[in-house]
């Protein structure tokens, strides 16, 4: 097992596009009845996030889909826990003097975010944390456990 690292910030607004950051649904529409321009437009949709989902660089709404996104998103790799966690530490403090709340700032609780988030690691589970900054920017922090993740085995490491 080891854990992938990733960062996104860019604007809300981006970030906000849920379309993009969701899977296609595994079923293809089905195709429309002439003179359907509603079932026209939810087929083109189906397409644009088929092509789109995988190498969008926003965060997937489901940690784990990191795994199918292009391989030079990852920030770094792991084998231990405890590394990728000061990893998020280290990424939490560079961007902490940006968050847009008071309270997301405070060095003591970041602490035990990157403490926590050694402990879900070191169980098999993903870690995800998103903060606004000034705004209207965003910023999402991930670790992925691979090899297998525990929430979708089937998912391959980017680096198979």
């Amino acid at each position: 097992m080891h854990h992938h690292g990733y960062l996104w910030t860019g604007p809300k607004q981006r970030f906000d596009n849920e379309a993009l950051r969701r899977p296609p649904h595994p079923q293809h529409p089905p195709p429309p009845a002439p003179n359907d321009p509603a079932g026209e437009r939810l087929l083109q949709r189906y397409r644009e996030v088929a092509a789109e989902f995988p190498t969008a660089d926003l965060p997937p709404l489901e940690t784990a889909y990191w795994l199918v996104k292009p391989r030079s998103l990852v920030r770094g790799t792991w084998d231990e826990p405890k590394e990728a966690a000061a990893w998020l530490g280290e990424r939490l403090a560079e961007h902490a003097h940006r968050f847009a709340y008071e309270h997301d700032r405070d060095a003591r609780r970041l602490s035990r975010l990157v403490d926590s988030a050694a402990e879900r690691l070191a169980a098999g589970v993903d870690v995800s944390y998103g903060y606004y900054l000034e705004r209207p920017a965003y910023l999402h922090l991930a670790l992925v456990v691979c090899s297998p993740n525990r929430s979708r085995s089937v998912l391959p490491c980017p680096f198979s």
